[in-house]
């Protein structure tokens, strides 16, 4: 039963409606053709481009618990709004504590991903770089919610990735967005931050979802319109 339980939509239907909106365009376009090259510019072919997106956006249903805080009381059943978001607060019953879990789609395949994309790039210090970056930015914007657990502003984290991205290379700027949008979210306002869980009455505080992960998933939108939008040859190697 608590397995099950475990398992729900991180945002409420109306703005997931809009990342699955949003996962469909990027779709087709790939498929037609527009955007080939700039997912070439990240390291990706197109179908594993597709498939990234697709794992991720219905990847963040999944939790995988590590870890159980005790709670006095947990929330359950609610809507919780945080900066024009709706989070969802699932349903719970006979519900021990609060469980810290790690998002599927919002945390282990984007690692996974930058991990890659590191390896591929070279891209290790700037990587690193941009990671820090974001992760001050985030870890200053994240704030506690009742319910939910760590919420950071959706828009925050891919427009400062970008903005980090382009200024530490052009050339690297689409892998770097993604990298650093992915893990400099999840350092800044999810791992940092999990001192201030305790007594906020989240049934689940996931690592990579609810508050954080819509962030994450336009992160790797946001990368690719970098790429698509960006000039010069494709590098083939970078130095570090």
């Amino acid at each position: 039963m608590l397995g099950s339980q475990m398992n729900y939509a991180p945002i409420a239907l109306p703005f997931l409606s809009v990342l699955v909106f949003a996962f469909l365009v990027l779709v087709v376009l790939i498929q037609i053709g527009a955007l080939r090259y700039a997912y070439r510019r990240i390291g990706l072919s197109a179908p594993a481009a597709s498939l990234l997106l697709l794992g991720s956006l219905f990847g963040s249903y999944f939790n995988l618990p590590i870890y159980q805080l005790p709670d006095a009381q947990v929330r359950s059943g609610e809507e919780v709004i945080f900066f024009g978001m709706r989070y969802v607060v699932p349903v719970v019953a006979d519900w021990p504590g609060t469980i810290i879990a790690v998002n599927v789609g919002g945390a282990v395949i984007p690692t996974l991903l930058s991990l890659y994309l590191l390896a591929k790039n070279q891209i290790w210090i700037r990587g690193a770089l941009a990671t820090l970056a974001v992760a001050v930015i985030c870890h200053m914007m994240a704030k506690p919610v009742a319910g939910i657990g760590i919420a950071v502003p959706i828009f925050v984290p891919p427009l400062a990735a970008a903005i980090v991205s382009v200024l530490l290379s052009a050339s690297y700027a689409a892998p770097l967005a993604y990298i650093s949008g992915s893990l400099g979210t999840l350092i800044g306002a999810d791992l940092l931050n999990l001192d201030k869980i305790q007594g906020l009455g989240a049934p689940v505080a996931s690592i990579g979802g609810a508050g954080t992960f819509d962030g994450i998933f336009l992160a790797g939108i946001i990368a690719v319109l970098i790429a698509s939008f960006s000039s010069g040859p494709v590098p083939s190697r970078a130095p570090r």
